[in-house]
């Protein structure tokens, strides 16, 4: 049975990404890419469906013990799980190099007292758990094969095979160290170079100090800033740039819920809010990155914007579900692809538009293909800001005219016509100030409840919206205007739980409400954090810092976010580790930091 959200670690290689749970099984794999079948499925099904442990050797009838302590080797991707055992302790050491050749997974055995009896317990099925492959012995190398792809196990220790699964077992001593590793690689092509695993863990954990040492924040709480930092670099796609939102798929918002989505891909929501955290805390590289990943995706194209693309920027993500995996601790349907990459979400282009705006800003060098980009998606939005879309949370009900889709609008307008006003584009000026005016006055006359003194969900809706908190952060009304202060205690009162945290919008439960599904679904962790944020912009600084910090304590021990809390079972659910969580973080402790909140 799979562990708890909050019980995996991430290593990953800027290509895929591994979950690890504290009984030292990787249950989530794919290969090679975030977007791959998986390998090992059983964080979606059960041990039938792939897993891998290693840890020490206990009664077959028993469950795998939990580490004892477990943590990240400084400031990387290296994770170390600690084991205190009758015989012993024992350390088992879990990464993946950044990729130079074939995507490898290697684990380190090593013994620090006693002597400790170890397994490994392997059992690759492929095609998200579906298909077992044929596995056999190529001279002292295990590989196991299934249609396009091969997967190698290289080891010292002695192997076996026993009911489609390979097994391990071993002791260790103090100072002994026993590697594993799992390279993959396409089945026709020549096998993978063999390992160096102790050369890569020294290589891997060089690449991860050397990276974080270009962080420019030294604030208070860096630890929580920079493990965010490191997790968001994990889930960028190294050879193009692109940012998945996260890991996995169909993780639900619902423990037993239908609220399960694939978000392998690249929204462009995520990435350009990943880029703003990135631009302010000196990784200029990743920026640049993204920067040109988006102008690949959008193309000569910009009238057909997608809300998401695939990591390399494909564009056809169709949706399916996996009936064969009965999902996280039941919660049913498993999908993968994601149908809403169709959606029209007006949104989208502020959200592009204040990355690119803010990029220029910081001195990123010009590249005349964006500005140019930034202008066509103007045009496209002069004509089509008054329309219904499906808003920033994606809803599969009707399309309406939702309220933070127009404020965003009026952003990417905003940010155009300083561009231009700055000398780096031309472009209607006249007119699109005239056009910003225009958004302006149509948000605050439709948008805006007088008898509540609150801005709501949608034109003529009485229901609220988290996303609303983002009026004064972009810009549109100040802080201290009093319809901001109204809709910020609105939400405080009618979309907040016991502990503080903040509901996206209301739900129907067993109904379908606005976003066309049944059920309900957590605390979404990235609106809490704005809440801290109006909070402190509105001079509550101290209970914006309380705020803040009582959002810290829900990471997991490795510092860890998913994309929700439910504040019922006290647990984290939704896809994890989810980049709207920790781009957020980032900003909280900054906005505090310029506050004063810590006395900085």
């Amino acid at each position: 049975m799979a562990g708890r959200i909050e019980d995996y670690a991430l290593i990953g290689d800027m290509q895929t990404a591994a979950l690890v749970c504290r009984d030292g099984s990787v249950d989530w794999l794919c290969l090679p890419r975030f977007d791959s079948h998986a390998i090992f499925a059983g964080l979606l099904g059960t041990e039938e469906h792939g897993f891998w442990r290693v840890g020490p050797a206990g009664p077959a009838d028993a469950d795998p013990a939990p580490a004892d302590r477990r943590r990240y080797r400084g400031d990387s991707l290296v994770l170390e799980s600690e084991w205190d055992t009758p015989r012993g302790t024992v350390r088992v050491t879990d990464f993946m190099p950044p990729r130079d050749g074939a995507p490898q997974l290697i684990r380190i055995v090593e013994g620090i007292s006693g002597r400790v009896p170890m397994r490994s317990a392997l059992r690759m099925r492929f095609s998200y758990g579906r298909i077992v492959p044929w596995v056999h012995k190529v001279g002292d190398r295990t590989v196991a094969v299934a249609g396009p792809d091969s997967v190698w196990l290289d080891t010292d220790a002695e192997t076996h095979g026993e009911d489609l699964t390979t097994y391990s077992e071993f002791t260790v001593s103090p100072g002994e160290r026993i590697a594993f590793t799992l390279s993959w690689q396409p089945s026709h092509k020549e096998p993978p170079a063999l390992p160096d695993p102790e050369g890569s863990l020294e290589a891997t954990t060089v690449f991860w100090r050397d990276w974080v040492e270009h962080c420019t924040y030294h604030g208070p709480y860096r630890e929580a800033v920079v493990r965010s930092l490191i997790t968001l670099k994990a889930l960028t796609y190294a050879p193009t740039g692109g940012i998945v939102a996260a890991p996995t798929t169909s993780l639900p918002e619902e423990i037993g819920g239908v609220r399960n989505w694939d978000y392998r891909y690249t929204w462009l929501r995520d990435a350009a809010i990943t880029l703003s955290s990135m631009l302010r805390t000196g990784y200029r590289e990743e920026a640049r990155a993204w920067r040109d990943w988006l102008l690949r995706a959008v193309a000569g194209d910009p009238e057909n914007l997608q809300i998401m693309y695939g990591i390399a920027g494909e564009r056809e993500l169709g949706e399916a579900e996996l009936d064969w995996l009965p999902g996280y601790e039941n919660s049913g349907p498993v999908r993968v692809g994601n149908g809403a990459a169709n959606q029209l979400q007006l949104d989208v282009y502020g959200e592009v538009t204040e990355a690119l705006h803010l990029a220029h800003m910081t001195g990123l060098s010009r590249n005349d293909y964006a500005s140019l980009l930034q202008i066509k998606l103007i045009a496209y939005l002069e004509k089509n800001w008054n329309q219904p879309d499906e808003g920033i949370w994606e809803v599969r009900g009707p399309r309406r005219h939702f309220t933070h889709s127009k404020v965003m609008a009026w952003v990417a307008v905003d940010r155009t016509i300083k561009l231009i006003e700055s000398g780096d584009a031309e472009g209607p000026l006249e007119r699109w100030r005239e056009l910003r005016d225009e958004i302006h006055r149509d948000v605050c006359e439709k948008g805006y409840d007088k008898e509540r003194n609150t801005f709501t969900q949608s034109y003529g809706s009485k229901e609220l919206d988290a996303s609303l908190l983002l009026i004064p952060q972009m810009g549109f009304l100040p802080p201290d205007d009093k319809r901001v202060i109204g809709t910020i205690e609105a939400i405080q009162r009618e979309l907040s739980t016991e502990d503080g945290f903040v509901l996206r919008y209301p739900t129907a439960g067993e109904e379908a409400g606005v976003d066309g599904l049944e059920g309900d679904e957590g605390a979404f962790l990235a609106c809490s954090f704005w809440l801290a944020d109006d909070l402190a912009m509105i001079g509550r600084v101290d209970e914006a810092r309380t705020l803040f910090e009582k959002l810290l304590s829900l990471r997991n021990d490795l510092g860890l976010l998913a994309e929700e809390w439910d504040p019922r079972l006290q647990r984290q659910v939704g896809n994890f580790p989810q980049a709207f969580s920790h781009v957020p973080l980032i900003d909280t402790a900054l906005r505090l930091t310029a506050s004063g909140a810590y006395g900085g």
